[in-house]
């Protein structure tokens, strides 16, 4: 009686391996960034809940100093990054800022994050 064998060869699974390690090694390269702004926003929304000083400096004072509790870099946000803005009769608070992290030889990803919270207490 012949059987046929069924399976995944040497090659087809050396194939296999090369592309899950090329997905783990971008998922090593981005997932911090993306758990550091995790960090940003829970320190916004830290900020958001304390109200904050009244001017813009003290709030990027205060904004900044709470993501050094979050782990966020201080290289990442930048004070220019942190903005106040007034909508719909509420002062939001906003930071918007580029994160490029290379990846191999020339490729670079590009990464944009921003979030917008409303203040309480705070009068623009």
């Amino acid at each position: 009686m012949k059987t046929r064998q069924s399976g995944i060869t040497l090659i087809g699974f050396l194939i296999v391996l090369l592309v899950l390690g090329f997905f783990a090694f971008m998922a090593m390269r981005l997932v911090p960034s993306y758990i550091e702004y995790f960090g940003v926003k829970k320190a916004m929304n830290q900020m958001a809940s304390d109200g904050g000083s009244g001017d813009l400096n003290g709030i990027r004072r205060d904004l900044i100093y709470k993501m050094g509790f979050q782990y966020v870099d201080d290289a990442t946000i930048r004070p220019q990054d942190i903005t106040i803005d007034r909508r719909n009769n509420a002062t939001v608070l906003e930071v918007s800022y580029d994160k490029r992290i290379h990846f191999l030889y020339n490729i670079d990803f590009l990464l944009h994050f921003e979030n917008a919270v409303p203040m309480r207490n705070v009068q623009a």
